[in-house]
């Protein structure tokens, strides 16, 4: 497997849910078999304890996004234990979710099976995967990459989208190193309004800004977008 970098290193916070929850959503920003191996072991220790990595609730931020949306065909990319995926098939979405680590994807689909979901699961690395059809959603949360890696992931997911689809995708802003707590603290792979902007530029961008995310007592900065295809 080539290298799947994608989240925090395991000994990083990477917290994803809008509001209080302080629960992440994903493995490492080390490359090749080693990257993948620490996140199995995370995920394989989470799972022999009868717990998960992360929340099982959804991202706040595009569960409050993506309700309203009619369901179609979707991606949930870079999926940790699917928890996004999950949510997605229960609203009625045809989902694939998509990971580099082979024991999260395991963990999603004996939650699916458990729940009657049928979500089409699939271990790869989300920096060269591409969806075979075209779809009409695709959510990352918490995809962190250096720069020039995350846009030509968006690029991939852009050309992804159905005319009209939609591209939901929440991250660690780079000034919640200063100014906010948790997350990785390496400016290379956190995000900024502008560099999201550059990256989603073949779209048409609805909303890019920084989102304030409450974790205990303090603020977390995150970094969101959405755009749609034309």
């Amino acid at each position: 497997m080539k290298r799947a970098s994608r989240r925090p290193p395991p000994n990083e916070s990477a917290d994803s849910m809008s509001g209080t929850d302080t629960n992440g959503g994903g493995s490492g920003t080390g490359g090749g078999t080693s990257g993948s191996d620490a996140w199995n072991a995370r995920y394989a220790e989470a799972a022999a304890s009868d717990s998960s990595v992360w929340s099982l609730a959804p991202n706040g931020f595009i569960a409050s996004i993506v309700a309203d949306f009619a369901p179609g065909t979707a991606v949930d990319l870079a999926c940790g234990e699917g928890r996004n995926a999950l949510w997605l098939a229960q609203r009625g979405w045809q989902v694939t979710a998509v990971d580099f680590s082979a024991v999260a994807i395991e963990a999603g689909r004996r939650r699916a099976d458990h729940l009657g979901l049928e979500v089409n699961w699939v271990v790869a690395d989300v920096t060269g995967w591409v969806p075979p059809a075209l779809v009409d959603l695709t959510v990352v949360a918490y995809l962190q990459l250096p720069a020039t890696e995350l846009a030509s992931v968006i690029a991939t997911c852009a050309g992804s989208l159905e005319p009209g689809g939609m591209l939901v995708l929440i991250s660690h802003d780079i000034d919640n190193i200063a100014r906010g707590v948790g997350g990785p603290q390496n400016p290379a792979v956190l995000t900024s309004v502008d560099s999201l902007r550059v990256a989603a530029a073949d779209l048409e961008i609805e909303r890019c800004e920084q989102l304030q995310r409450r974790v205990g007592d303090a603020m977390a900065i995150d970094t969101v977008l959405i755009a749609r295809r034309a």
